[in-house]
């Protein structure tokens, strides 16, 4: 799908909303219209453009109730600058790619710009003694444009690819707990990762109440897999 259609799509609220209750848990149509205030028709239409757009799919249970989630990783970029706007779609990364390949992503990074120092990149070419200093500077920046367009185009490599490991990562946790609690699981891990140490705070993050959160960390307590200090939760 075309990046541009695909902004389009998530423009609208209710379908980003359905799109994040997917990102915890797959969900039937009545969970949906109960969770987004709206009606199930309305919901259904929703669905209907996700699905053609191919970011949902669904299934349907042992009692018959069709189940939707969501389809696949699909990462979109956009890029709003005084020079240009733009906006990128794509699906992550393959594990195998050979990130070492990149030229730049272990640039060390100085805080100085092009001409604003004695000491520009070591690896540019000298401006030629016989021209003039501002053809000098000029060239400079117009070697540092290219590396940093190559570098952006490195570093959105570097995400689609983390991406994909952080997926297949939550995937891993989520088996170890089951169908119905790996998720969750998941998600709760992943919150504490991203820095919510509290119960209050996970809970927060994975949109469940401080209780159940609590019963869960407890749970990976028990497991070795989370530690509490001070009142405060960590990975161990």
């Amino acid at each position: 799908m075309e990046s541009a259609a695909l902004l389009d799509l998530l423009g609208n609220e209710n379908r980003r909303r359905i799109l994040r209750l997917l990102a915890r848990k797959p969900c039937y149509v009545t969970e949906i219209s109960e969770y987004l205030g709206v009606s199930p028709k309305a919901v259904i239409d929703h669905l209907r453009k996700l699905e053609e757009a191919g970011l949902v799919d669904s299934r349907v249970d042992e009692q018959r109730r069709k189940y939707f989630s969501i389809a696949r990783n699909l990462r979109l970029e956009v890029n709003v600058s005084p020079y240009q706007f733009g906006t990128k779609s794509a699906y992550p990364a393959s594990r195998s790619l050979d990130m070492t390949r990149c030229r730049y992503l272990s640039l060390h990074v100085d805080g100085d710009a092009p001409g604003d120092s004695d000491a520009d990149n070591e690896d540019a070419p000298a401006a030629d003694a016989d021209s003039d200093g501002d053809d000098g500077d000029l060239a400079a920046l117009a070697d540092e444009l290219e590396r940093l367009q190559t570098l952006e185009n490195e570093l959105s490599m570097a995400q689609r690819w983390v991406q994909g490991q952080l997926t297949d990562v939550m995937d891993r946790i989520s088996e170890r707990f089951g169908e119905r609690d790996g998720r969750f699981y998941a998600e709760l891990l992943s919150a504490l990762a991203a820095g919510a140490d509290t119960t209050e705070a996970a809970a927060r993050r994975v949109d469940a109440s401080p209780e159940v959160a609590r019963d869960a960390l407890r749970r990976l307590e028990e497991l070795g897999v989370v530690a509490r200090e001070d009142g405060r939760w960590r990975l161990s």
